[in-house]
Parts: C-alpha cells; structure tokens; sequence
C-alpha cells in the first residue's frame, strides 16, 4: 500500500522548485536529501522563499539487520532555534524482521515552522544494523501573502512611505561663496581670447624660425659650392704648374757665348694692341663671380 501511495504523492507536489510570479499559493517537493550520504544540511535543500511551509516528509530505505536483532531507525531533523527536534519519525524493526526489507512513508509535519527552524536532517540508527537506498523528500507550501508586501495585490499591503531626509539649509554648498569658482562670464571670455593670442603668436614664431632655417641652408648650400669651385680651380693649377715643371726639366743648359747683339727691329706703332685670349679669360671669371653671388639669394 505505501509503495502505491509514494508515487501519487510525489505528483501531487510536482514541479520540484517550480513557482508562478501570481500571488496565489503553490507547491513543490525537493529532490532527495540524503542523496550524499545519512546526514544533511537544509542550505539550498528548499527555496529561500517567504511564507514556505513544509507539509510533508517522504521516506524511504532498505533496512540491514539479523532476523532475530532488533533495531530503531530515526529520520528526523534538528530544532536550529533551539534543543531538540522539529521533525522525528521512528521505525522499529522487531526481531523476526528480514533483511533487505524496504519501508516507505509519508509523515505529515506539524505546520506552520518556520523554514528557519529546519536544522540538520539525519537518519540514524539504533542497535545492530544499517539502512541502504535512504531517499528523503520535503513537500511545501509557499504563500507569497506570508509577508503582505510581497505584491501590492496581497490582503494587507501598506503603501511605502518615502522617507524624507531633513536637510540642513546652513550646510548647503554655496557656490557664490566659493572663490575658486568663476562667475563672470567676461573673465572667462577674455582668458579664452588671451589662450588663443598666445597660441597663434607662438605658431607665427614657428613660421618665422622655420623660413629662416630654411634661408640659412640655402646660404651654406651655396657656400658649399663655392668652395667646391675653389676646390677645382686649386686642383687645376697645381696640375698645371705640375705640368710645367715636368715640361722645363726636359731641356738642357748651354751656355751662349756672350756678345752684344745691336736691335734692327723697328715698331712701326708705339700702341700694342688688346689680347683677345685675355679678354675672354677676364669675362669668364666675371661670369663666374656673378653666379656665385645669385646663388646665395636663391
């Protein structure tokens, strides 16, 4: 008969943790606490929910024993507020009892104790013998209505009161008082107007500093030919007076007997003219100290 009457229980209680937003009353079952071992804690056996109430208590295990022993099986659950208990169910198994034999029940629990008061759960035992398979199962109620300010809805619900703070006029920031605060608006302007003066002066400067960098390498660029040209002209007359060595050292000395040798030349016109080789020399250098000139205001 009990193992028919689990079954139908359980679904009485489904879902397991399953609640509507509605303020209406539901109910649900846990899973099984003693899955881990004889002893169990409640944190996180039940939703930490208000207005929950525990119904029942669905159990179940195989007892181990000797037939001719006798054994007290306890499923129970610890007062957390206090001593004692807050549920305790006691199965006594006479001799004569086989071992092996499976037991299912379901305990109704006084109602209305607080989920607070739900201390470790436990199945112990007394005398010689051991339970298998324990299973542990809590059934509950929950009325959201428990606390009426759950939901405005709910018989008894106060609309909150917002508090109201008092505020102290004397300890109110004042920021005409306050001399770090600039409240003249022509102050502001001007400093903003003095910020860009300052910022487009400085950026004349640069212009000014950048051109006069840029005249400065135009000017050695040109010096820098100069002595290039200079460089070349030295060259090409120390080559030239290299030459002219080499050529009078390739004549001999004799000496000419001396005697005086009257002039029978006669210049028909006292004026010598120009040499035109040393005209275009003349010019050339001309050109040339010309362009060197240009060259630095380029």
């Amino acid at each position: 008969m009990l193992k028919k009457l689990l079954p139908s229980v359980l679904v009485a209680f489904l879902p397991c943790y399953s609640y509507s937003e509605s303020i209406a009353p539901y109910y649900g079952n846990t899973n099984n606490a003693s899955s881990s071992g004889l002893t169990w804690g409640m944190a996180g056996i039940l939703p930490d929910v208000p207005g929950l109430d525990i119904q029942n208590v669905i159990y179940s295990y195989k007892i181990q024993k000797e037939t001719n022993d006798a054994v007290d099986v306890h499923v129970q659950n610890k007062n957390a507020n206090g001593t004692g208990y807050v549920f305790r169910e006691t199965d006594s198994w006479l001799p004569g009892s086989l071992t092996g034999t499976q037991i299912n029940k379901v305990v109704p629990v006084i109602p209305n104790i607080p989920q607070s008061a739900w201390g470790q759960g436990s199945i112990d035992v007394d005398g010689n013998g051991s339970v298998t398979d324990p299973s542990v199962i809590y059934t509950y109620k929950v009325t959201p209505c428990y606390d009426p300010q759950f939901d405005p809805n709910c018989p008894g619900y106060v609309t909150p009161i917002p508090v109201i703070v008092e505020v102290n006029l004397d300890d109110i920031y004042d920021v005409t008082e306050d001399e770090n605060v600039n409240l003249d608006n022509k102050e502001e302007i001007d400093r903003i107007k003095a910020e860009e003066e300052e910022l487009l002066e400085k950026e004349q400067e640069e212009e000014e500093e950048a051109e006069r960098k840029l005249r400065m390498d135009k000017a050695l660029d040109a010096i820098d030919q100069t002595e290039i040209i200079l460089q070349s002209e030295i060259i090409a007359a120390m080559n030239l007076t290299a030459d002219t060595i080499a050529t009078n050292a390739g004549y001999y000395s004799i000496n000419i007997p001396g005697k005086e040798y009257k002039d029978t030349v006669t210049l028909l016109d006292t004026k010598l003219p120009e040499s035109k080789s040393g005209l275009r020399n003349g010019l050339a250098q001309q050109l040339l100290h010309n362009q060197m000139v240009a060259s630095q205001y380029e």
